[in-house]
């Protein structure tokens, strides 16, 4: 075996780990492909015999890529939002264990959207040390940050993901309504829903597409229904609303307005720099 293919093979046994770290950066499994095919071929044109540590030296090199990736990201959104293009659907990603693990654990999946409105370095830090191990003395320059400061930008990252669920009256009550919303719209109930909904009720698709009144919106229940059945809870700028996944890496957030008891909006966001505006946090 030449040396080529024994630095492809190593790198393939570390593929799945940083693809699992770019996912959870970039929050997409078709740019995280991206970023770790550029690490390769960053490893492709340096001496690999003088990295002596291959996993922290791939690590490095994906953090960075994302990093500028997310800065990119957001340098875009600068743009005005109607004149930014709709990504279209990706096709399902590749199964590694970390994917599905990320996939079908439904904190994993709000803590996914939470993490989309974070400072990118504050992302970073928190990913790579938090969710990864990582040490800050390594963190630190790719953030050109010292480690006490890389600790701090974890740190803030923590308090916004860990924080903003407090369970007072009026969250209870949103949740009890959402859930009865959500359970209605994945078995097709369609006396339930109407009699969830409002009478007036608004439904809205990043805010291009609207119908209205509860029984036109509860006929459609075969429309929101698959939102419904991959929909978890989430806290969306302080109400009760869901995060829910529709190509398995895609993901879309539900936002309420509530009448009393009912819900008299529901507007469905996909858009990321709609979601990126939105305060979320993860809602035990």
């Amino acid at each position: 075996m030449d040396e080529g293919d024994l630095l492809a093979r190593r790198f393939q046994a570390e593929r799945p780990r940083l693809e699992a770290v770019a996912y959870r950066m970039l929050g997409s499994a078709a740019e995280a492909e991206d970023a770790v095919q550029e690490a390769w071929l960053r490893l492709a044109r340096s001496d690999a015999d003088a990295v002596q540590n291959l996993a922290g030296w791939l690590t490095t090199v994906v953090g960075r890529v994302c990093l500028d990736m997310l800065r990119s990201r957001t340098s875009r959104r600068e743009a005005p939002l109607d004149e930014q293009p709709v990504e279209p659907a990706p096709d399902a990603p590749a199964e590694t264990p970390e994917s599905q693990a990320l996939l079908s654990d439904s904190v994993g999946l709000a803590l996914l959207v939470v993490l989309q409105t974070l400072d990118p370095a504050e992302r970073l830090a928190f990913v790579l040390h938090d969710m990864f191990a990582v040490p800050f003395d390594e963190i630190a320059p790719i953030v050109d940050r010292t480690p006490a400061a890389a600790r701090q930008l974890a740190s803030r990252a923590r308090r916004r993901v860990q924080g903003g669920t407090p369970q007072h009256p009026d969250l209870v009550r949103q949740r009890r309504i959402v859930d009865a919303f959500l359970s209605a719209a994945r078995q097709g109930d369609f006396d339930a829903l109407v009699s969830i909904l409002d009478p007036d009720v608004v439904i809205r698709s990043d805010g291009r597409f609207q119908r209205q009144g509860a029984v036109t919106v509860a006929r459609g229940a075969s429309v929101f229904g698959p939102m419904a059945a991959g929909a978890h809870l989430i806290l969306v700028d302080g109400r009760v609303g869901a995060v829910a996944s529709m190509t398995g890496r895609e993901y879309r957030v539900l936002l309420f307005g509530f009448a009393g008891d009912r819900i008299a909006e529901f507007d469905v966001i996909s858009d990321p720099g709609r979601i990126h505006d939105l305060k979320l946090s993860t809602l035990d």
